[in-house]
């Protein structure tokens, strides 16, 4: 299963990977209410959704959700403690400098809406020292571990991914010293494991409530994004997955960790390997500016990929870029504007494809694997011209994703790792 900001997914599948049943369920909040209840109900409706006589085989379960989103949590009884932190929301300039403080200056946990910022601002705020006055024992969870507890009532565990941006270190499997050291480090959750491995299994309460089996192993989860690469179909080292979107993320896998604040650039762990990459502010978000989908798909098939624009486009909605270039103030580059919206389409997709080949080529430089082959997630996907076009940019094969439901990558997380046994 997969939780993303407001859309809810699961993907059920079978030995070899065989997707046997799919659904999704989009949902919001009132402005009176927190997270937890629309993500409950749709948790709920997700499990209901799915037939019985699958639900009954279902042997193991893994939940992928958005990475720095945290809540705090009574670690006995599981009441919510304090609202939801979402993933991308800025805790200011006083938790950002008190990250910058304490964290190594490579480090992801270095941001002002990382997990670690939200963490700082209910320590500064004193909301879980209140809350251990009135008698909870408070703990840190992420949006995938809190879905999890509901269903093993375990919450002390999270996931190397998750807990990147609160500041554990995968590599060593331990929360570092500089983390430990802090007043607050008792709210960190206390078991961390490998992504995939079971944590537990669903309690006679809940089998109840769902109709799952109780022997079914619920697993460690994972980041939306790792699960999404996940899905693709990657194979090894040098392979990539470039997810088109609103903006541009660029992740390869390499056996080389990378991690560069400066650049936005950072590591996820999967197995023995590393998922290295970054966030460019180019994509999707900038062609809807100027062309509807329709105008995008009559356009483009009028494209000839293997003739150049002659235009030198750096695509963006606003001033401001982090990753291949570090620059806050950069100026959107879209001018000359030809007549001919074929052309301008042209030159934008031919600038895109030249920012993705700057990023491989960066996090190359910076000691990340060098690229063989780029699978491709998201809208941009099904454009046969730029797909084209970032072939010729790149060097290396370009193909569409696998699977471009992220929720079918934490489906073969669960399926691969279930039998490990339980911490």
């Amino acid at each position: 299963m997969l939780f993303e900001h407001k859309v809810a997914n699961a993907c059920t599948s079978a030995g070899g990977g065989k997707i046997v049943h799919e659904s999704q369920i989009p949902f919001d909040k009132l402005k009176s209410e927190d997270w937890v209840g629309p993500w409950t109900r749709a948790f709920m409706d997700l499990l209901k959704q799915l037939p019985q006589g699958l639900k009954d085989n279902i042997s193991s379960l893994c939940i992928g959700g958005t990475s720095s989103t945290a809540l705090l949590v009574d670690s006995r009884r599981g009441d919510i403690l304090a609202p939801t932190k979402i993933y991308n929301e800025d805790q200011g300039a006083d938790a950002f400098e008190a990250t910058k403080a304490i964290a190594p200056e490579w480090h992801c946990a270095r941001g002002s809406t990382s997990t670690l910022a939200k963490l700082i601002n209910w320590h500064n705020s004193g909301t879980w020292q209140q809350a251990k006055e009135d008698g909870y024992s408070p703990v840190l969870l992420h949006h995938a571990d809190w879905l999890a507890s509901l269903l093993t009532g375990r919450r002390d565990t999270s996931d190397w991914n998750n807990t990147l941006k609160l500041g554990y270190d995968p590599e060593a499997q331990c929360y570092p010293d500089w983390l430990l050291a802090q007043p607050y480090a008792g709210l960190l959750p206390p078991r961390v494991l490998e992504p995939g491995k079971a944590v537990g299994t669903v309690t006679d309460q809940m089998a109840e409530l769902t109709g799952l089996p109780k022997a079914c192993t619920v697993c460690a989860g994972t980041s939306d994004s790792t699960s999404a690469f996940i899905a693709a179909g990657v194979q090894g080292p040098g392979e990539a997955v470039t997810s088109l979107g609103s903006t541009f993320a660029p992740k390869l896998l390499s056996k080389t960790r990378v991690d560069n604040a400066f650049y936005g650039v950072y590591s996820q762990r999967i197995g023995d390997s590393w998922l290295v990459g970054g966030a460019s502010n180019t994509g999707g978000a900038v062609l809807k500016e100027f062309f509807t989908s329709d105008q995008l798909k009559e356009l483009s098939a009028q494209i000839d990929p293997d003739q150049p624009s002659g235009l030198d486009y750096y695509p963006l909605t606003k001033p401001g870029e982090r990753f291949p270039v570090n620059d806050p103030h950069l100026e959107p580059r879209l001018t000359p504007r030809p007549e001919s919206d074929v052309l301008f389409l042209h030159g934008m997709l031919e600038g895109m494809a030249n920012i993705e080949a700057r990023a491989y080529g960066l996090l190359r430089e910076l000691g990340a694997a060098p690229l063989t082959k780029v699978y491709t997630a998201g809208g941009g996907s099904k454009n046969p011209a730029w797909l084209k076009i970032r072939e010729k940019k790149l060097g290396v094969p370009v193909v569409a994703s696998t699977q471009v439901e992220a929720a079918y990558g934490s489906a073969l997380l669960a399926q691969r790792r279930a039998a490990m046994p339980v911490s």
